[in-house]
C-alpha cells in the first residue's frame, strides 16, 4: 500500500510536531560567559563567607578572597591537601553535590587563637605533636566554619534557577563528616576531573588565614548559578533512606562513647599539670556520638577482655532503631 501526504486547505503540507531530547538541545555558556558567571560567583562566594565569618572572630572586620578555580585530578588535589588536616566533607544543597574544606593545622589552630581573643598568628602557633588529634576547641570552630561555608555554596547554586527543575532546599547544606585524613572521606574519585580553590581570610589587622576547597568538576559545574550545566530533572525518590545506601553506605564513621564531660575555667586549664585529679561524675547511661549528634544511650560492661558499651536505648530516627538494636554491644 502507497501512503501519500495530502495537502491541506492552504495547498501546505502538515508538519509533524517535532521532540528534541533535552540533554541535545540544552547549550552552556560560551567561554566568555562561563568566565564571567564564575567571576561574579567567586565575588558574591567571598562576600557571604566575609559576614558569616565575621561572627566566629568577634571584633574584627573580614575580607575573603576566592581564588581562580584549578583544575586537578583527585589524587593531585589530596595529595597537596597531605595526610593530615582538619577536613570536613560538605554537603552543599542536593545530596549528590558535596566539597572538601580543608584547613592545615596551624591554619586551624591561628584561626581559633584568634577567635578566643589572640593575635590568631600562624607563626607562633604550635601545631599538634604527630599523631595527636586537634584541639578540640580548634576542631569546633573549624566545624562552625565549615557549616557556613556549606552553606553558602549552596545558597549560592540557588540564586540560579536551574534548567530542567526546581532548586535544592535551602536546608539541605551542612557537614557530612570530618576527618584528619581526606582522602578516608572519599570525596571525589583519584582519577575524575576535580576543581580546586583557595579560600583566604584576612583581618583588619593583617593576619591571614586559608583554607583549601575541593569539588568533582561535574558538582562545581553545578553550583555555579545560571551555568545552564544542571542535568535533567529526577523523579522524587520517594523510598526510604537506608544507611547501607550508596553513595556513603561504606564510609567508615568515627563513634566515640563518652565517658563524662565538665567544664573548667581557662585560667585552670592553664594550670593543669601531671598528677593533677579532676573528679569526673559519670552517669548511668553514656551516650555514642557521631560528632554531635547522639546515636544511641548505653551501660558500660565487659565482653570478653574489653570494655564494652551495651546500647539500651536508640532514638527512632537512626537506621538501628530495630527493636534488637536495644541489645547490641560495641567493644571499646
Amino acid at each position: 500500500m502507497m501512503a501519500s501526504l495530502q495537502p491541506d486547505r492552504d495547498g501546505a503540507r502538515p508538519l509533524g510536531r517535532a521532540r528534541h531530547c533535552d540533554e541535545l538541545v540544552r547549550r552552556g555558556p560560551r567561554p566568555e560567559e562561563r568566565a564571567e558567571i564564575v567571576s561574579d560567583w567567586r565575588r558574591d562566594l567571598a562576600r557571604r563567607l566575609a559576614g558569616e565569618l565575621a561572627e566566629l572572630l568577634p571584633g574584627d572586620r573580614l575580607s575573603v578572597t576566592v581564588s581562580e578555580p584549578e583544575l586537578l585530578r583527585g589524587a593531585d588535589l589530596l595529595a597537596r591537601i597531605g595526610p593530615v588536616a582538619a577536613n570536613s566533607l560538605l554537603r552543599c544543597g542536593d545530596a549528590e553535590r558535596t566539597a572538601l574544606l580543608s584547613f592545615d593545622c596551624a591554619n586551624a589552630i591561628a584561626l581559633t587563637d584568634r577567635s578566643f581573643g589572640g593575635d590568631g598568628d600562624i607563626a607562633q602557633v604550635a601545631g599538634p605533636a604527630e599523631g595527636e588529634p586537634l584541639p578540640r576547641s580548634a576542631a569546633l570552630l573549624i566545624d562552625r566554619v565549615a557549616a557556613i561555608v556549606a552553606r553558602a555554596l549552596a545558597e549560592g547554586a540557588d540564586q540560579g534557577v536551574p534548567a530542567s527543575g526546581p532548586a535544592a532546599a535551602p536546608g539541605a547544606a551542612g557537614v557530612v563528616l570530618r576527618s584528619e585524613s581526606a582522602a578516608r572521606l572519599k570525596p571525589f574519585a583519584p582519577d575524575a576531573p576535580c576543581v580546586a580553590l583557595a579560600i583566604g581570610i584576612a583581618n583588619q589587622e593583617g593576619r591571614e588565614w586559608e583554607a583549601r576547597l575541593g569539588l568533582a568538576e561535574k558538582v562545581f559545574d553545578a553550583i555555579l548559578p545560571g551555568s545552564g550545566a544542571r542535568g535533567p530533572a529526577r523523579r522524587p525518590n520517594t523510598a526510604p533512606a537506608r544507611g547501607e545506601d550508596a553513595p556513603f553506605g561504606a564510609i567508615p564513621l568515627p563513634l566515640e562513647g563518652v565517658l563524662a564531660e565538665f567544664e573548667l575555667s581557662l585560667a585552670r586549664l592553664e594550670r593543669l599539670a601531671p598528677g593533677d585529679a579532676i573528679a569526673l561524675a559519670v552517669p548511668g547511661e553514656l551516650p555514642l556520638r557521631i560528632g554531635e549528634r547522639v546515636v544511641g544511650w548505653g551501660r558500660i560492661g565487659t565482653v570478653g577482655e574489653s570494655m564494652a558499651l551495651r546500647l539500651t536505648r536508640v532514638p527512632a530516627a537512626t537506621p538501628a532503631s530495630s527493636p534488637s538494636a536495644s541489645r547490641k554491644d560495641f567493644a571499646a
